[in-house]
């Protein structure tokens, strides 16, 4: 079972993860008012698709402009207009097939200076049921691409379950991640929310990318995706509840 990312996004707050204030809107009359709760001067707006590469993909309809499904607004006026643009419109993208997806949602949060973009991802290893954490400095990227072209910009090692996270395994994310300073303090106890909240929800996948170093030299969440383990779910009833939030295919999110 997947979740959009402003669903992913508000479950990390609760664990303490640094995302940017946002807001969801359904309705393209609410786009206003929500762009106006922030502070700005710089907003993102975003479709909210279950696909990957929205900012590289383009719509369909013609009234919805030749930018993709991530659009920078400098204004809440522009914000909006933006907002409604995407809203009910197809967006195409290396992911969805030439077919696309309603967006049916958009997402507004605050902009965020960016410094770095660096990828990080939790998952399932099959083979040995462990956790295994991947990172790379190519951020902003398909890893399947940097794994095809640079495999030795990516870093991947499991967890034994018997000891869970430690501190070392987040400074060995953070030096390879060529974080300095306050920066590995902060990776390693992000790591450890992040470790947290993965075994606690019954998480099968969790994909930031990507994690950025901001302007003010700290890390943040910039996107999340985040996948579940469907025989976990009975245990995890507000998460189910989620998918009534959803206007897609039910069956997308089995």
């Amino acid at each position: 079972m997947n979740i959009h990312e402003y669903q992913a996004k508000a479950l990390l707050r609760q664990y303490g993860a640094p995302v940017s204030d946002g807001r969801v809107v359904l309705k393209a009359e609410d786009a206003k008012t929500a762009a106006g709760e922030m502070d700005g001067p710089l907003w993102v707006v975003k479709a909210q698709i279950h696909a990957g590469g929205r900012g590289k993909g383009h719509f369909k309809e013609a009234d919805a402009g030749e930018k993709g499904g991530v659009r920078l607004a400098k204004s809440v006026e522009e914000a909006a207009e933006e907002t409604k643009k995407m809203l009910g419109r197809t967006l195409v993208t290396h992911q969805t097939g030439p077919a696309g997806k309603q967006v049916n949602r958009v997402y507004i949060e605050d902009g965020s200076g960016i410094e770095r973009e660096l990828y990080l991802a939790l998952l399932v290893d099959r083979q040995t049921s462990r956790i295994s954490f991947v990172c790379s400095t190519e951020g902003g990227m398909d890893i399947e691409e940097v794994a095809a072209h640079t495999p030795e910009k990516i870093l991947s090692f499991s967890v034994d379950p018997a000891t869970g996270y430690q501190p070392y395994h987040g400074r060995r994310v953070a030096y390879s991640l060529g974080l300095e300073g306050k920066q590995v303090k902060e990776c390693v106890g992000l790591m450890a929310l992040l470790y947290k909240a993965f075994v606690e929800r019954d998480m099968e996948m969790l994909e930031i990318n990507p994690l950025i170093v901001t302007d003010e030299g700290s890390l943040k969440v910039l996107d999340a995706k985040v996948g579940f383990d469907g025989n976990a779910m009975y245990r995890q009833p507000d998460i189910l509840a989620l998918r009534d939030e959803t206007e897609e295919d039910p069956k997308e999110l089995q």
